[in-house]
């Protein structure tokens, strides 16, 4: 239970300080709303968020965060199959939890923001031009990346001194390096639907501002809503058999 827990705790960050950061550009009247807004800004953030999140889960869940790395991790065999639903639950659950405080947050500038769509941006991705089939491409192609270079990520090793054997790592930096492949990937392959890489990310939110009293929602686009699941499922299942495949 301490891993689902870990799970839970790590995804709520992840999503609280990810949508926080989108909400403090895009909302009206907040400390960081402009009329300019700013892309680096949002996506520094999501890279700080991953960071965060990882630095709380990773020594008692390993840090997945998002079903995709489970998926992956389970099919390149480092990951036991029977707890890939009980993780995903988890991730599912602290999404929810984390777009919840988002709003609690920020519960006053959802009434003072006119446009609808804004509002949506805050828990949900959004794709600059409406093509479901680019926007499909757009997404399994970013969690491709996401999950190929992350499968290859060491930090830990270790050295001999005097026929002695000193564990070297990054330590508490070893949250570090997935935060930049995001932030790498989001500022190359993001300006098509500001992928979501991860599905939970997009489903929890969206579930969560279905039910939620926000005013003027407007349209809550289920309809688009399956693209940053498949997508991400489609693209960590490719990366993972491309890493199998070379292994051999």
């Amino acid at each position: 239970m301490t891993k689902v827990y870990a799970e839970i705790i790590g995804t709520t960050i992840l999503i609280l300080l990810g949508n926080g950061v989108v909400a403090n550009v895009i909302l009206s009247k907040t400390k960081g709303s402009s009329n300019h807004r700013s892309w680096l800004t949002i996506t520094l953030g999501w890279a700080l968020a991953v960071f965060m999140s990882v630095l709380v889960a990773a020594p008692y869940s390993g840090a997945h965060l998002n079903p995709c790395v489970t998926i992956s991790l389970a099919i390149i065999g480092k990951f036991n199959w029977n707890l890939v639903p009980l993780y995903i639950m988890s991730q599912l659950i602290g999404s929810m939890l984390g777009s919840l405080l988002v709003w609690l947050l920020y519960k006053d500038f959802f009434y003072e923001t006119k446009n609808e769509q804004d509002k949506l941006s805050v828990f949900v991705t959004i794709p600059s031009i409406n093509n479901l089939y680019s926007n499909l491409i757009s997404e399994v192609l970013a969690t491709f990346m996401f999950i190929f270079i992350s499968l290859f990520l060491t930090t830990e090793g270790s050295f001999f001194f005097l026929e002695k054997k000193y564990p070297i790592g990054l330590g508490s930096l070893g949250a570090l390096p997935p935060a930049l492949v995001i932030l790498g990937i989001v500022l190359s392959l993001g300006g098509s639907t500001g992928p979501a890489i991860n599905p939970v990310r997009d489903l929890g939110p969206r579930i969560i501002y279905s039910i939620i009293p926000i005013p003027n929602k407007g349209n809550i686009y289920w309809k688009y809503s399956i693209i940053p699941i498949i997508g991400p499922i489609l693209g960590c299942i490719l990366a993972s058999m491309l890493y199998l495949f070379l292994l051999k």
